[in-house]
């Protein structure tokens, strides 16, 4: 697969800016994205690289390319999450969905070992603002490489209120 964003200082994920996303209300109306599926042993993803490669892979055939990439993971369960990668248009062979709500968006910066505290400080953050959270995202918003060349492991997660 040839470099998506060669732009980047990296020639692969662009530099994240948690500016426009940290203590945010984010409104999707009806949101395209790819659908898939990777399989997790206790949330710890073991095809991830290969789901992406697969869909980013159509997605660019497709130039359904977006210029900020916003990927969306549902850790609907111990042993699989739902991933959603955001795209301009539909993509031949892909299976499509759509995601619409009002979202609160927070940015966490860490080793992944922490979810579970950003979990419960996203809880909180809800609770705060007297809304109900409906169902929770997380938006990955470098490969592991990237977040090292960086220096930066951003994690951003959206509550769906």
């Amino acid at each position: 697969m040839e470099k998506l964003y060669e732009q980047a200082e990296t020639g692969c994920c662009p530099r994240f800016d948690p500016g426009p996303w940290d203590d945010k209300e984010v409104v999707l109306d009806n949101r395209l994205f790819v659908k898939d599926r990777v399989r997790s042993f206790l949330h710890i993803p073991l095809n991830f690289g290969k789901v992406m490669v697969r869909n980013m892979e159509r997605i660019q055939a497709a130039g359904a390319v977006e210029s900020q990439p916003l990927m969306l993971s549902d850790e609907n369960s111990l042993w699989g999450a739902d991933i959603y990668i955001a795209v301009s248009k539909d993509v031949a062979g892909a299976e499509m969905a759509k995601i619409s709500g009002t979202f609160l968006s927070q940015v966490f910066e860490g080793p992944y070992k922490d979810v579970r505290k950003w979990v419960a400080q996203m809880k909180d953050a809800v609770a705060s603002k007297k809304k109900t959270l409906k169902k929770l995202y997380f938006f990955y918003t470098t490969c592991p490489k990237c977040a090292q060349a960086y220096g930066k492991n951003y994690v951003v997660l959206l509550a769906k209120v």
